[in-house]
């Protein structure tokens, strides 16, 4: 008799988890469909863009435009800790910008390397007492150095607040109207800020920020700050990197920028009017998405205040970047990404989901990021536990399995070679065959554990958030042409 009732049990509880099974199956197809067409329609609009970006590339005279007065002065700021090893050449490759009328403002973060020596050393600084403006309150400035030999260089040494206080410290010291964030391990291409202003100029009253394009530094040559040969990363992880790179920047942000639901403008390289930063009280400590973080709250002030207003960006502004090159490094930075975007998710962006004043960004921009960015990791983990079940109940086959698993690659991989397509028709930056090649396997191999990995590093960082962990994680630079 006892027999018999715990077979009965076990078999209720067996069709419960069927039912279960049966009903997560459903949720699991409709995520993945609606989520492959809001992938497909935003590549839709970044290809509808990519001709008239080819077109303007081509005739907007940039030439001409980097000599014009009417060119918006910008402040450069480069929020800088333990980055001895590159910040020379980044200083270079932006004081040999050609732009009319900038300032490049150093902050050093209180590093514990030898960031400060070798930038005193190296223009000859000394400290100065200027007028400097409290906007944003910062961590103590222990002092402000200049040379007038560098007449726009200025050098801020303050104690460690993190990058984001750097950069209001930056704020704080700025002379012009709009800001400019720099990452110190990075360089720009002598016309990148001019393309940026040329994009900011086309609607200066409503532009309030305006992002560049990031690419992999990783195995180019470089000669006195400016990227001279580019070649592909000869490393696998860079080289997986400047793929994923190619596809979210010319596969989205081209497209979400259209609707202007951009929702992050890179902290490697972006453009802002500094008016609107400082309303919305500057960059928030305590965010690893520090750069995701200022454009919710730019969204948001000009949403509630009805402040006409876009979030733009320019492919073809492009800031050179070093890419992680060991798992140890590359893992960390993820995990930091994946915390960062939770913290915002939780904190700045959930009371604006799906309310129509908030438009485009807080019913299409916002939803897509929580459903599928930051719940990925979950629906990915859950989904690997369900097939396991339906495999163990005799649910499904393989074949049934495989079928599913090519139609998802393929629908991804097809996002890649699009990408790749908007890289080739309308930038061109890799000339050589070897190196298209390289591409288009990568593009293929990232697939292959990459994205996986991805999965469980953001999941790592969700982690990281529940136990409160601010810190910034493993960052460790190498010089240029390593």
């Amino acid at each position: 008799m006892k027999f018999i009732e715990y077979y009965l049990q076990t078999d209720s509880w067996l069709h419960f988890l069927r039912e279960l099974l049966l009903g997560y199956g459903y949720f699991a197809m409709y995520y993945v469909v609606v989520i492959t067409l809001i992938y497909y329609l935003i590549f839709a609009l970044s290809i509808r863009q990519t001709f008239p970006l080819k077109r303007g590339i081509q005739y907007n005279r940039i030439k001409k435009l980097s000599g014009s007065k009417h060119l918006p002065a910008v402040s450069l700021l480069v929020p800088a800790y333990n980055e001895e090893l590159t910040i020379i050449e980044n200083v270079r490759s932006l004081l040999a910008l050609n732009y009319p009328k900038y300032e490049v403002i150093v902050i050093n973060d209180g590093s514990t390397d030898n960031t400060f020596q070798v930038m005193v050393d190296e223009f000859k600084l000394e400290k100065i007492n200027p007028i400097v403006a409290d906007h944003i309150q910062t961590e103590k400035v222990r002092g402000i150095y200049y040379n007038p030999e560098y007449p726009t260089l200025y050098f801020i040494d303050k104690e460690n607040g993190g990058k984001a206080d750097s950069l209001n410290a930056g704020i704080n010291l700025s002379h012009y109207p709009l800001i400019s964030t720099i990452d110190a391990d990075s360089l720009l291409e002598k016309d990148a800020l001019t393309r940026i202003a040329r994009v900011y100029l086309e609607n200066p009253e409503d532009t309030v920020a305006v992002g560049g394009n990031v690419r992999i530094v990783n195995s180019c040559t470089v000669e006195d700050g400016i990227v001279k040969n580019v070649r592909f990363p000869k490393k696998l992880l860079p080289a997986l990197q400047n793929v994923e790179y190619i596809k979210a920047f010319l596969g989205g942000r081209i497209g979400w920028s259209a609707i202007n639901g951009l929702i992050i403008v890179s902290g490697a390289f972006g453009v802002f009017q500094k008016d609107k930063v400082i309303a919305v009280k500057g960059y928030r400590g305590g965010y690893p998405g520090e750069d995701m973080n200022i454009v919710i709250k730019l969204h948001r002030y000009c949403l509630e205040n009805k402040i006409p207003y876009r979030v733009a960006f320019c492919p073809d502004a492009v800031c050179w970047t070093q890419a992680p090159d060991t798992y140890r490094i590359l893992s960390s930075q993820r995990k930091r990404w994946g915390r960062g975007n939770l913290k915002n998710m939780i904190e700045e962006g959930i009371h604006m989901v799906f309310r129509p004043k908030y438009k485009v960004f807080g019913l299409l921009t916002l939803p897509y990021n929580i459903l599928f960015e930051t719940l990925n990791p979950y629906v990915r983990i859950t989904g690997l536990l369900a097939i396991l079940g339906y495999w163990l109940l005799n649910m499904t086959d393989w074949q049934t399995l495989v079928v599913f698993a090519l139609v998802n690659f393929f629908s991804c991989f097809i996002l890649s070679l699009g990408a790749l397509f908007i890289e080739e028709a309308a930038f061109s930056r890799y000339p050589r065959l070897s190196d298209l090649n390289k591409m288009l396997l990568y593009s293929f191999l990232m697939f292959l554990g990459y994205r996986q990995l991805g999965v469980l590093w953001r999941f790592l960082g969700h982690i990281d958030y529940l136990r409160n962990n601010n810190t910034w994680g493993t960052m460790v630079r190498t010089r240029f042409n390593k």
